[in-house]
């Protein structure tokens, strides 16, 4: 009996066997210039609104590499059609779920599970019908299409997987995560809906996973354990982040100024799950002391500064850490948490800048930068940290099976990074704005003539 559960565990493990990130093409690139065309076509705003933007955009740690679906490039952003955003979707799926195929040398056939997360569009038929279509996938194939799960959406997709796996043997599954921003472009001017326009890019990423233990030996990374933190039944906590219509019935991305602390609050209750499941028994051990130390000193005359961060040591029982591209304050604000120097944020830092908020996807892109960085070696730990709306909090940690070397989407790029300077060029192009004082003399279209 303890044979046959230990060996009927072997067949539950969760293996990555290769993942691939999106890159659009080149004409859908959000330059400054560009960035600054779209502004400019938005009526709806004004001289203080540019300042804001302007400032929000310099700050955001966003570069001007990233992308944009193509209505936006093309100057449709205030009318999206239902077909913009399905192109959106389907320009992803064919290019970048046949060049993972193509890379593991598996057929569509061979697909048992898949998983498709989207979060802001829903059409009829599904984005995982359509994906089943195009690649004439089986009959008996069991798909799953998630929206509505927030840029933490990957992790609860894996989630779904690694529990499929637990129940059914030798199983191939396919997770499809992304984003459509071609319906989302918000063309008002209510600041805490404009941030979104700042942060967010098109992106998406493609893995293939198995439970096969014969295709073990092929594996990238094996799932060692998955936390999911879900704070919806906490008003402030649900309420800080929600797609939504402003004032005048224009749709966007509503961010509340309560989101910071919303995150806070879910990050500390996922720690609290997952720190026993990831650190080593030492670390609990000078925990343990140093608390004791610590209240034995409570009576004391001299007072002890307790810095903002979390009393465990993570990086004793892990490497190297991916975080949600959320924005530089989320970037900072974890890494402080943690106690995570430059090298540990690099990863999403560069992320970030080159990429955007690719919402669920980000994570994978993190993942990317770290194996061209050639960062990744066998028995390495990962860890991963996602946030999304509603409020969730989703981590996990995987274990490297072998060096990692594929340059992936960064192929050509890569040894750019990280560069000498993360500044964003908006403010050499466009901080004359901040001298202009007088609203009524400004005219919109001197925002492009001017810098």
């Amino acid at each position: 009996m303890v044979w046959k559960l230990f060996d009927q565990r072997r067949d539950q493990e969760c293996y990555i066997l290769a993942y691939q990130c999106y890159k659009p093409s080149d004409d859908r690139m959000l330059g400054t210039d560009c960035c600054g065309k779209i502004m400019e076509r938005n009526k709806n705003l004004g001289l203080n609104e540019y300042k804001f933007l302007l400032k929000a955009v310099v700050s955001s740690g966003v570069g001007e590499k990233t992308y944009a679906p193509r209505n936006i490039i093309q100057g449709r952003e205030a009318n999206p059609t239902l077909n913009d955003g399905i192109i959106e979707m389907e320009e992803f799926f064919n290019d970048n779920i046949a060049k993972l195929l193509a890379k593991t040398g598996i057929s569509p056939s061979q697909i048992d599970v898949l998983v498709v997360n989207v979060s802001m569009i829903s059409p009829h038929p599904s984005l995982a019908s359509r994906i089943i279509n195009h690649y004439k996938m089986r009959h008996d194939i069991k798909a799953f299409n998630l929206t509505g799960m927030g840029c933490s959406a990957s992790l609860i997709s894996l989630d779904i997987i690694k529990n499929i796996f637990i129940s059914q043997k030798n199983k191939f599954a396919l997770l499809v995560t992304s984003e459509s921003l071609s319906p989302n472009w918000y063309s008002g001017n209510d600041r805490s809906m404009i941030l979104a326009n700042c942060l967010f890019r098109a992106g998406g990423c493609a893995m293939l996973l198995t439970n096969k233990r014969s295709l073990k030996h092929k594996a990238i990374l094996r799932l060692k354990c998955l936390v999911r933190i879900h704070h919806g039944a906490i008003e402030d906590a649900y309420n800080c982040c929600n797609q939504k219509e402003d004032d005048q019935g224009k749709l966007g991305f509503y961010l509340s100024k309560n989101l910071p602390k919303a995150a806070t609050k879910a990050f500390v209750d996922n720690l609290r799950v997952l720190s026993p499941r990831v650190l080593p028994t030492r670390e609990f051990l000078r925990y343990m002391i140093m608390s004791l130390i610590k209240k034995l000193n409570r009576n004391s005359s001299t007072k002890i500064a307790t810095p903002n961060k979390s009393p465990l040591d993570f990086k004793s029982g892990v490497e190297h850490f991916c975080l949600h591209t959320g924005g530089k304050a989320v970037i900072e604000g974890i890494g402080k948490s943690l106690d995570l120097c430059d090298y540990d944020l690099e990863p999403s830092r560069m992320t970030l800048h080159r990429f955007g908020n690719t919402s669920a996807s980000s994570l994978w892109y993190v993942l990317g930068y770290m194996e061209a960085k050639k960062r990744l070696k066998k028995g390495n730990r990962v860890m991963m940290i996602g946030f999304g709306a509603g409020f969730k909090c989703n981590s996990c940690l995987w274990e490297v099976m072998k060096d990692l070397v594929d340059r992936n989407v960064w192929d050509d790029c890569v040894d750019e990074y990280p560069p000498e300077s993360l500044a964003n060029p908006f403010m050499e192009r466009f901080g004359w704005i901040n001298n202009v004082q007088d609203p009524s003399t400004f005219i919109l279209s001197d925002f492009l003539k001017q810098g």
